[in-house]
């Protein structure tokens, strides 16, 4: 007997949706949620569009990887990145890219980061110079994580309307 068909699109856009989320999560790896989803469908699609779309997904996220390493490492300790501050910079990132498609993901990000602080602290000045630190100590590594995972998951979205 033939289990039915689970519907793919709606899988492999959560499993891309949670990869997202784990880009913004320390320990979790988002970027390999997001080209295992791109994987998925591929294999289950076989078209030469799927192929292409996971090939340059894969380029990219390897690039990012390189990329990643370059940077100064993480240090999360003494710059207070919370919770909330990660939830509103990853909003401004998603908000960022849908509004301002692809260049709209760093001014969001930095944007919502700016927010939660203004939020917190009050003053402009104040705020600002939390959003530098936070942008020195981990915002750059998790911004170009984001970036191409957000270009991966577009891309993909673009793939299921236009084809």
């Amino acid at each position: 007997m033939d289990l039915p068909q689970l519907p793919q699109v709606p899988l492999v856009g959560l499993v891309l949706v949670l990869g997202l989320l784990g880009v913004l999560v320390p320990g979790v790896p988002g970027a390999l949620l997001v080209w295992a989803g791109v994987l998925w469908w591929a294999l289950h699609e076989g078209s030469p569009t799927a192929w292409g779309l996971l090939a340059g997904a894969t380029a990219l996220l390897l690039v990012v990887q390189v990329v990643k390493r370059l940077l100064p490492p993480r240090q999360l300790r003494g710059v207070g990145v919370t919770r909330r501050m990660v939830v509103y910079a990853g909003t401004g990132a998603l908000l960022g890219f849908v509004l301002l498609p692809v260049v709209g993901t760093v001014p969001g990000f930095v944007g919502g980061i700016y927010l939660c602080e203004r939020r917190r602290l009050g003053a402009h000045e104040e705020a600002w110079a939390s959003v530098r630190a936070v942008m020195r100590a981990v915002g750059t590594s998790v911004l170009v994580e984001l970036f191409a995972c957000l270009l991966v998951v577009g891309a993909w979205v673009g793939t299921l309307v236009w084809a």
